[in-house]
C-alpha cells in the first residue's frame, strides 16, 4: 500500500464511543487510511452498557478496524469516569507516544430521549442522563487527552453532533436535554479552536445527516442491505445515509494537510463529500440537512438530494 492509499499510516487515533453508529464508522475509516485506532465504549463482550444492544461491542469494533488495513486497539472505558479516561490516555502515551487525532463521539442516549412533551414533562433523571452522556463525556475527554494532542503540531479533535450550528441556531431539537446535549459540542469545538491556535491544532464540529445507524435500522425493521423498504411507510428516509459516509468525512479531514482552513466550524458529511470528493457507500452523496431545510418551504423529492 502506498501513502496515496493509506494517507493516516503512522498517526494515532482516538475514537471515544466507537462501540456502534457514527463512531464505528469513524474508526473503522481512520483504518481504512492506515491509523492506528484506539476505540473505546461500554459495550464490550464482557459487558454490556445501558443502551442494551449486545450486537456490537468494542472489540469487534478493533477487529474491523484491523480488517480495514490499520491497527485497531479496544480499551474499554466509561469517558464519565475521570480515571478510566486517564488511565486510556496514559496507555496511549505508554504505547505511542503521540495522539493525532482525537474523535469525541461519546453519546448512547438515544433510549432517554422522548419527543412531544415540554421540560417540565420529561423525566428528569433522563434528562440529567442525557447531558452527563452528551455533554460531561465530552469535556472529561478533552480535558484529559487534549494535553497529549498538543504535544505535537497539527492535532485534530473532532467532535461529533446531531446538527449543524446553522440549523440548531434557528431549530429547536423537540427535547430541551437533547437539544442542550447536541448543542454542546458546537460550542466545545469553537472554543477548542481558539485554545488550540498557538499549538497549531484544529478542531471541528461533524454532524452526519439522517443517519442509519443499526438501532435505527433496527427501529425501522430493515437492514442495511433493505433500508429502502422503510421508505414505503416514511418516503424521507430516502435521504438517510449509512455510517460509512460521516466515516469517510473524518478519515478525508484527518489526511488533509490544509484542514486548519476549517478550524473552529461546523460541518456536515454532505458538506465535506462535496469538498473531497468521497461518496457514501453506494456511490450516492445524501445531503439530509438540506432536504430538511427545503422540505421546510415545501415538500421535496429525497432523491433530489442524493
Amino acid at each position: 500500500m502506498t501513502t496515496e492509499t493509506t494517507p493516516l499510516r503512522g498517526r494515532i487515533c482516538l475514537v471515544a464511543g466507537a462501540t456502534r453508529g457514527a463512531g464505528r464508522a469513524i474508526a473503522v475509516q481512520l483504518g481504512t487510511a492506515g491509523a492506528t485506532v484506539y476505540v473505546t465504549g461500554r459495550t464490550t463482550r464482557e459487558k454490556l452498557s445501558e443502551v442494551g444492544r449486545a450486537t456490537e461491542t468494542i472489540e469487534e469494533t478493533a477487529e474491523l478496524v484491523t480488517a480495514a488495513g490499520g491497527e485497531g486497539i479496544a480499551v474499554p472505558t466509561d469517558h464519565l469516569d475521570p480515571e478510566q479516561v486517564r488511565a486510556l490516555v496514559e496507555r496511549i502515551d505508554r504505547e505511542q507516544g503521540r495522539l493525532d487525532v482525537l474523535v469525541n463521539d461519546v453519546w448512547g442516549g438515544e433510549h432517554l430521549v422522548t419527543f412531544g412533551k415540554k421540560t417540565w414533562e420529561n423525566d428528569l433523571a433522563d434528562g440529567l442522563r442525557m447531558l452527563e452522556l452528551g455533554v460531561r463525556t465530552h469535556a472529561i475527554t478533552s480535558h484529559l487527552a487534549v494535553p497529549l494532542l498538543i504535544r505535537n503540531p497539527g492535532g485534530l479533535v473532532v467532535e461529533v453532533t446531531d446538527g449543524t450550528a446553522a440549523y440548531n441556531s434557528t431549530h429547536f431539537r423537540e427535547n430541551l436535554y437533547y437539544d442542550l446535549a447536541k448543542n454542546a459540542p458546537i460550542r466545545m469545538a469553537f472554543g477548542l479552536a481558539k485554545e488550540l491556535a498557538e499549538y497549531g491544532g484544529t478542531a471541528v464540529v461533524v454532524t452526519p445527516g439522517w443517519l442509519r445507524s443499526e438501532q435505527m435500522l433496527a427501529g425501522f425493521g430493515v437492514t442495511e442491505e433493505n433500508w429502502r423498504d422503510a421508505t414505503e411507510k416514511i418516503p424521507d428516509f430516502g435521504v438517510s445515509e449509512s455510517p460509512v459516509y460521516v466515516g469517510r468525512a473524518v478519515a478525508a479531514l484527518a489526511a488533509d494537510p490544509d484542514r486548519h482552513r476549517w478550524t473552529g466550524r461546523s460541518l456536515s458529511s454532505a458538506q465535506l463529500a462535496g469538498e473531497y470528493g468521497f461518496t457514501d457507500a453506494d456511490g450516492s452523496r445524501p445531503d439530509a440537512w438540506g432536504f430538511i431545510v427545503a422540505s421546510e418551504t415545501g415538500k421535496q423529492d429525497p432523491e433530489d438530494y442524493r
